[in-house]
This record gives C-alpha cells, sequence and structure tokens, in this order.
C-alpha cells in the first residue's frame, strides 16, 4: 500500500510543480443516481433507491504562453466513484480516475505521461449506462505515455500503457471496471495502442484504432508471469449534421488468457467476440436526446450464448451549474471480467443528477 500512495504523491508533486507555469483550474462536483430495477423485489418494494453517490475534484492546467506543460486530474470518493475496493489501487471507494503531465512539443503535437484516455474508438454520451456491451473498450483510462498529433485532416494517437491503473496488482479501471480480469486472476499490462482518424468532410470522420499487449497472471505465482496477451481493433464514424448527432464502431477483440488462471478456471484458452455499436441523438440548447445500442457477438469456442443486445435510450437536461440524465437501459446479454459473452436478461431506469463548481 505503501508503494501506491508514494506513486501518487510523485504524480501530483509533479502537477503541483507544474501550476507556476500554467494557467490553473480547480473544481469539484457531486453526482448521484435514482435506480429502480424491475426485476429486484427489494428494489421495487422500495419503490427503488437513490445511490452512487461522488465527490469529484479536477485540477486542469492549460499551457501557458511562457512554458509548454499541461496537466489534468481527477479524483473521485464515494460509492458513485464507480471504483472497486476488491480491485483498486487504494482498497477503498476513492481512486485517481486520471492524472497526467504533458508536453506540448509544438502547436499539432502534445506529449503525455500518466494515467490518460485511451485513444480507442469513440466514447459514449453518458458513461454509464450507456457503455453498455462496449464492455471494456469504452472510458478506458490507463497509466503509461500518449502521444496526440494533428496534421490537416488527419488526427492520430501512439501510445504505451504499461497497466490499466496504478498498483502492481489492480486491475480496476474504474468506469470501464469488471471486464480486464481481477486482482486474483489477471490484469492487462505493457499495451500498445494506435489511432488514426480522418475528416472526410467538416463534422464526418471514420477512425481506426488498434491495441494489443499482455495479460499478467496474479492468479498465485509470487512471479506474476505476464503468459497472456490481447488484441483488438476497431473501425469507427462520427458525425454531426446540424442538431443530430451520431457514431458507430466495429469492434473485434480476442485473448490469451495466462497459463495458470488458465489451468485453474478451465476456461477456453482463447476468448474470442465482435461487438457492434451505434448512438443517435438530437440536441438543442440545453435539451440533448439520444439513443445508445450495442451489441456483443461470441466466437469463443465452446460459447453456446447467441448474439446479445443492449440499448439505452435516455436524455439529458444542462441546467447551469450541471446535468440531469433520464435514461433507461435494457439488455439480453452482457460481457464478463474475462471477455466471455454471455445471456441475461437486465432492467433499469435512471434518474442522475449533478453539480460542478
Amino acid at each position: 500500500m505503501a508503494k501506491h500512495h508514494h506513486s501518487y504523491i510523485l504524480l501530483l508533486g509533479a502537477l503541483a510543480a507544474g501550476a507556476a507555469h500554467a494557467e490553473t483550474q480547480l473544481s469539484a462536483g457531486v453526482w448521484g443516481t435514482y435506480q429502480y430495477i424491475p426485476d429486484d423485489e427489494a428494489n421495487t418494494n422500495s419503490g427503488g433507491e437513490f445511490t452512487g453517490e461522488a465527490l469529484i475534484l479536477y485540477l486542469d492546467g492549460a499551457a501557458a504562453e511562457d512554458s509548454n506543460w499541461l496537466y489534468s486530474a481527477e479524483f473521485r470518493a464515494g460509492p458513485g466513484s464507480f471504483t472497486d475496493p476488491a480491485n483498486n489501487s487504494t482498497g477503498d471507494q476513492y481512486t485517481l480516475h486520471k492524472a497526467w503531465v504533458g508536453w506540448q512539443l509544438n502547436k499539432d503535437h502534445t506529449l503525455r505521461v500518466g494515467k490518460s484516455q485511451v485513444p480507442f474508438g469513440w466514447k459514449t454520451v453518458n458513461f454509464w449506462p450507456g457503455d453498455i456491451l462496449l464492455a471494456g473498450y469504452g472510458d478506458q483510462m490507463d497509466v503509461g505515455a500518449k502521444l496526440t498529433g494533428q496534421k490537416s485532416q488527419l488526427g492520430y494517437d501512439i501510445a504505451y500503457y504499461h497497466a490499466d491503473d496504478w498498483g502492481s496488482t489492480s486491475t480496476d479501471t474504474v468506469d470501464d471496471n469488471g471486464h480486464w480480469g481481477s486482482s486474483a486472476t489477471y490484469r492487462k499490462v505493457q499495451t500498445l495502442v494506435g489511432n488514426a482518424n480522418w475528416q472526410l468532410v467538416p463534422n464526418h470522420k471514420l477512425g481506426l484504432s488498434v491495441q494489443s499487449g499482455g495479460l499478467q497472471d496474479l492468479s498465485g505465482d509470487p512471479d506474476r508471469p505476464v503468459s497472456g496477451d490481447h488484441q483488438a481493433a476497431v473501425v469507427y464514424y462520427e458525425g454531426t449534421v446540424g442538431n443530430f448527432f451520431s457514431k458507430a464502431s466495429w469492434i473485434t477483440q480476442s485473448r490469451e488468457l495466462p497459463d495458470d488462471y488458465l489451468a485453474q478456471s478451465g476456461l477456453p484458452s482463447g476468448v474470442e467476440n465482435q461487438r457492434f455499436a451505434a448512438e443517435v441523438g438530437y440536441s438543442s440548447g440545453p435539451w440533448s436526446f439520444y439513443l445508445d445500442a450495442s451489441a456483443a457477438r461470441p466466437k469463443t469456442d465452446g460459447n453456446e450464448a447467441g448474439t446479445v443486445t443492449a440499448i439505452a435510450p435516455g436524455m439529458s437536461y444542462n441546467y447551469g451549474p450541471g446535468w440531469i440524465y433520464i435514461e433507461y437501459l435494457n439488455q439480453d446479454g452482457y460481457v464478463d471480467r474475462n471477455g466471455m459473452v454471455g445471456e441475461g436478461d437486465f432492467d433499469a431506469l435512471y434518474l442522475s443528477l449533478d453539480f460542478y463548481l
């Protein structure tokens, strides 16, 4: 635990040191959610429940005229921080969702070091529940280094992520947690990521992202060998026409599970599936109406699940200091910690409220 805390101090110290050379903004936010789950009798007997409360602190610095340094950090605390005490580096319900220091090499290129957004496809309007069957490939925040560039209509990223979270055994990646093993099975490590997108015409772009890395065994061997691997690729589109917006993607992913964990679990050595995702919406002033939909098709030997789907229609309202979200989630399947597709019905209604200072 002491090593984890030491890492935080070093990074936050670097952020504080950069504050003297950039325009700094310190802010805070709070969010909470009301949820109603029709298939949960205890939940329906109480008329739903208020849950997911969290306090969020932000520290952001843009490069000043006489400096090229910039930085960004987000700290979350509370049950609604979407972190998992059993699998994160803190052992509690608080975490650093992101924390990076950046160097603006020139007007077209920026290098970031720390925990930053993995450049892979697109993100949904609301990271939850709209993430649905993106399951591990949505709002990824991993620890490493990323170079971001822009050349005319071409945007691109090249990144190396040493692990998917702080610490030596953490597998919690906050918003996409529960899809990359666990602290008792394996974690994602040593991942290379490439992303490129081309603006065909104004407000419309096509993109391709790829990632490949190792899976480190955490199931018992004290040497924790990197004996598994993972690969994924996504072809995606993003566009707007007036007040309408749309996104679409096709993802293919595979994993070779680590040797020791594989021997204990009895799972197939190779886990493969394909994902399809789309988002359509309309925004007008403070209002936004949208539909997130996704599907997952298993390609793993012995997996008898069919193609599963999930939809999340919703609306949001920007009331000034924050947003109000109303969303309904319906799905007939899921993706587990091993990337395996399974069948299972789930319905829920969510009302979320947040505000920022």
